[in-house]
């Protein structure tokens, strides 16, 4: 919805004025122009990136349309699912085989559907697990191990918004291409004998090309590159809660305090307080490790 009305007042703000100053819509409907200028973006765009990237840069513009934020419900879902993960570990690591072999098919992840609407967020989490189950790893190890893998995923991810932007640099380019393309035509038709009229219409259909490339460049393609940034950035937070929550536990310490660990690094805007989350793992049936840690820091205090 913020992006429709952020479209809305764009496209009111430049169509509205030129209206308000007198100017005819008709006018500056240039599709040809339009064709030349879309066409060579789409084609560099083509041209200067692999199917892989292409693939991902659409996967990304569709969940900035469609997508599902990272809200309350999201952070719930994802901070219980591993609560529930380490409280099966304690266990022993064996015991999630069932779950991390086939999570779509373990009734633990099935609890959670928003976590298995991401399958870059659901993959890592599994294979980590899996690398956990697979022998004995420090949390030094682990923490290097996660930590390039991290890197690794932030740089491929973030490969669709920077071709993006430059191709959101490249418009204004491209809105000149078509500009002397036209001043072209129109040196052509007063070669050919064309009276004034003709010729300041040709000029205007040039000078419109002009005016397509910038304004896609910043009221357009620029915040799409933007909204791709912040998507990245929002994944990558979420990936790193999961990295801290698996640090902290290998590292010894208790199931819930490696939950809040990894709390403490979502974003702001939908970051839970340590008390809504003793609430969700207590409604789920954890109270016995949240009052074994209030009993053992009163003990701490009084000692």
């Amino acid at each position: 919805m913020q992006q429709i009305f952020g479209i809305f007042i764009v496209l009111g703000a430049v169509f509205g004025g030129y209206a308000i100053m007198g100017g005819t819509i008709g006018v500056i409907w240039q599709p040809i122009e339009l064709l030349i200028i879309a066409g060579a973006a789409i084609g560099a765009l083509v041209l200067g990136n692999s199917k892989h990237v292409l693939v991902e840069m659409m996967h990304q513009l569709k969940k900035i349309i469609f997508r599902k934020k990272h809200d309350s419900e999201f952070q719930r879902q994802l901070l219980l699912l591993m609560y529930e993960l380490l409280q099966t570990a304690a266990g022993g690591l064996k015991a999630l085989d069932a779950h991390v072999e086939a999570p779509r098919e373990s009734p633990m992840f099935q609890r959670y559907p928003r976590i298995l609407e991401e399958p870059k967020l659901l993959a890592f989490i599994v294979d980590n697990f899996r690398l956990m189950a697979m022998g004995k790893i420090n949390a030094h190890e682990l923490e290097g191990v996660l930590e390039q893998e991290l890197d690794a995923i932030h740089e491929e991810l973030m490969t669709p918004s920077k071709s993006l932007h430059k191709i959101a640099e490249a418009m204004p380019g491209f809105g000149i291409l078509a500009a002397v393309l036209g001043i072209v035509l129109t040196m052509h038709s007063v070669a050919d004998g064309a009276d004034a009229g003709e010729i300041s219409e040709h000029v205007g259909a040039a000078m419109v090309g002009t005016f397509i490339g910038i304004f896609f460049c910043y009221g357009v393609l620029d915040p799409i590159s933007n909204m791709m940034k912040q998507l990245v950035s929002s994944e990558a937070s979420t990936l790193e809660t999961v990295k801290v929550v698996l640090c902290t536990h290998v590292a010894g310490k208790p199931a819930l305090l490696a939950i809040d660990a990894g709390r403490r690094l979502i974003q702001l805007n939908t970051k839970p307080s340590f008390a809504q989350l003793e609430a969700w793992i207590n409604a789920m049936g954890g109270e016995d490790e949240s009052q074994n840690m209030r009993r053992r820091s009163s003990d701490r205090m009084t000692g």
